[in-house]
């Protein structure tokens, strides 16, 4: 044996809400944050357009977040939505829920890592690009740019192992310097005499020969990425066993996280069409742009910074968005090793994940999270986008089997206020996949090809992880 699982270690009851609100919250807003309102938002709907979307979205997530609090209750696990759809549905579904959603939390932690690359690039220009270099679907890979996002993964690694209570503080010092920096930004903004609230019309994206989404796919366009802009809040479940506080508080968590995400995401948006360069008559013309330009003026909400508060602006805004990045390795890093351990624990896939470590930090499942990382990332950015556009799909699946499980436990104890909303949270979540999955002329919101093929494998791995293990046993 290369390991011994020694019974005697267990996860550490040391988070405090305010560390599971950071983790959640710091999940919630990554390095997307910053990007989506010039290439997802603005392109597809316009300010006002994604105003409207992300209202939809934090209404929608609300719904979802009350089902996670009514299984939470019952089933306060780490592993949450693999435990609440093994225990209502059995071995099947638990395993279907806890393949997608795996996906859904691991593509984002390479994603974030190689995100400090597109920060580089934008603020230091080439300062990475050293060393030898290869092309990935037309994205250039650079070994001092991986050396960089591999040590990111490698530092959280480390930082994770020596246990919750540490990796909690840090993240909560993250979200922090996260927030400070966005409201410095914002206040800036509003003060500044260059800025102008007629810089954001058109209110919706103009309908023309090159876009042709009228008002309503414009909404949906930008409503329909609430499973991948607001995935992060439904980690919480997967720290209940490391929280120190009654589960009874975990709806505030949730639902303030929720909130606060939408806030960040709108306020981003606003500020990235508030200013632009001299060069463009309209953020439409701007937008549509960006990718003919390069530096700061890239990142809309980075140019704002830079315009409204020069180089200081850029230092802030830099800082936050680093730390963005951070608090999505750490928060996601944390859910998907605790998710692999519950898994291991209950005989799912093999137990050499359910190792805890002196400090009670589930440190192999860690390494798995690393390494993986560490793969996907030699891949390059274009890859690994193909990969995240199907985190949507398996936060979609988590959201739907903790809603229909809600709904079968509180059908048994005549609750109807969680019958309710467990079946409109089933519905939405169904919903938003089926969007995702099926091409609707006129939305142009489903997976791309590349996405398709990658989840067509995905779904042909754990089919034959799961037989396998039926057939020979957890002892893989």
């Amino acid at each position: 044996m290369l390991f011994i699982i020694d019974s005697s270690r267990t996860l550490k009851r040391n988070l405090t809400p305010l560390n599971v609100w950071s983790l959640a919250f710091g999940c919630v807003i990554g390095w997307s944050a910053f990007v989506m309102p010039g290439l997802v938002f603005l392109k597809n709907a316009g300010p006002l357009g994604t105003l409207i979307a992300m209202e939809i979205g934090i209404v929608v997530m609300l719904i979802i977040s009350y089902n996670y609090n009514f299984m939470i209750q019952k089933y306060p696990l780490t592993g949450g939505e693999f435990i609440y759809a093994k225990t209502a549905f059995g071995d099947i579904h638990g395993f279907m829920c806890a393949w997608f959603l795996s996906l859904s939390y691991l593509s984002v932690i390479p994603l974030n890592a190689t995100a400090l690359n597109l920060i580089m690039r934008a603020v230091f220009k080439d300062a990475f690009q050293f060393g030898f270099h290869y092309i990935v679907a037309g994205y250039d890979v650079y070994f001092g740019e991986m050396l960089l996002a591999s040590g990111a993964l490698l530092l959280f690694m480390v930082i994770n192992s020596w246990g919750v209570i540490f990796t909690g503080k840090i993240q909560t010092f993250l979200v922090m310097v996260l927030l400070g920096g966005i409201l410095v930004i914002l206040g800036a903004i509003v003060i500044s005499p260059d800025t102008s609230s007629a810089n954001m019309l058109p209110m919706f994206h103009p309908v023309d020969a090159g876009f042709t989404k009228g008002v309503a796919a414009q909404i949906l366009a930008v409503a329909v990425t609430a499973p991948q802009s607001f995935v992060g809040f439904d980690t919480v479940p997967q720290v209940m066993e490391e929280s120190k506080f009654s589960p009874n508080r975990v709806k505030v968590v949730m639902d303030t996280s929720i909130i606060c995400g939408g806030f960040v995401y709108i306020a981003l948006t606003m500020a990235a069409c508030s200013i632009f360069p001299a060069e463009f008559s309209s953020w439409p013309e701007y937008v549509s742009n960006l990718g003919n330009l390069s530096g700061v003026e890239s990142i809309p909400t980075l140019n704002t910074s830079y315009m409204v508060l020069g180089k200081t602006g850029l230092f802030i805004i830099t800082a936050s968005v680093i730390a963005a990045m951070l608090t999505g390795i750490i928060g996601f890093y944390t859910a998907t090793s605790r998710l692999l351990y519950s898994m291991s624990r209950d005989g799912m896939i093999p137990e050499w994940f359910c190792y805890l470590n002196k400090n009670g930090v589930p440190s192999h499942a860690g390494i798995f999270c690393t390494v993986i990382s560490i793969v996907i990332c030699l891949f390059g950015r274009a890859v690994m986008g193909w990969v995240f556009d199907m985190a949507s799909l398996g936060a979609a699946i988590g959201f739907a089997y903790t809603s229909i499980s809600a709904v079968k436990y509180s059908w048994r104890e005549k609750r109807t206020d969680i019958v309710v909303f467990g079946v409109l949270g089933f519905i939405l979540s169904l919903g938003m996949a089926v969007l995702l999955l099926v091409p609707i002329p006129g939305l142009n919101v489903s997976l791309g090809n590349e996405s398709y093929t990658l989840l067509f494998i995905w779904v042909v791995i754990g089919t034959l992880f799961y037989v396998i293990r039926r057939t020979w046993g957890g002892g893989l």
